[in-house]
């Protein structure tokens, strides 16, 4: 899942490229559409009552952009679970965003902006806003720290 624009679909999906450049596989996809394009690798993927289940293992979350409400549970799910890598808009300004940046150990700035697929699998045009990969977790940092030349800036 990825952004949500009024009026639009929350089915948004991360672009292979980026798993591509993070070279890594994941236990879990915390997010996942149940149709669509499964770019991620990884063993298992959840797509409805993620936030009521319990995660394990090396997780990747993509969660809908949109409803503020609920960013705050993905995130602090994330925070609390603290062994993966978050996709998320880079809305620095926004409490959510420096409340998880203070709870992460990497952040990478993805450059230039993500273009999500729809899910039919074409691309959508240039987000108004660019992308954040949060990393928790020492296998996170690493993976991050690897990717990050490919990806964008690292702080």
């Amino acid at each position: 899942m990825s952004h949500e624009k009024a009026g639009e679909s929350n089915e948004w999906y991360t672009p292979k490229y980026i798993f591509d450049a993070l070279d890594t596989k994941f236990d879990l996809d915390v997010a996942s559409p149940e149709e669509g394009p499964r770019y991620v690798p990884c063993d298992k993927w959840l797509y409805e009552l993620s936030l009521e289940t319990e995660w394990k293992g090396f997780v990747w979350m993509n969660p809908p952009f949109g409803n503020e409400k609920t960013k705050w549970l993905w995130i602090e799910k994330f925070i609390d679970h603290r062994n993966g890598i978050a996709l998320m808009p880079d809305r620095t300004s926004a409490e959510w965003w420096q409340y998880f940046a203070k709870h992460t150990d990497q952040i990478v700035f993805v450059s230039p902006k993500v273009k999500f697929e729809r899910e039919d699998g074409s691309i959508g045009k240039s987000p108004s806003n660019g992308t954040c990969l949060f990393a928790c977790g020492d296998k996170a940092v690493s993976i991050l720290t690897a990717a990050s030349n490919k990806l964008g800036i690292t702080l």
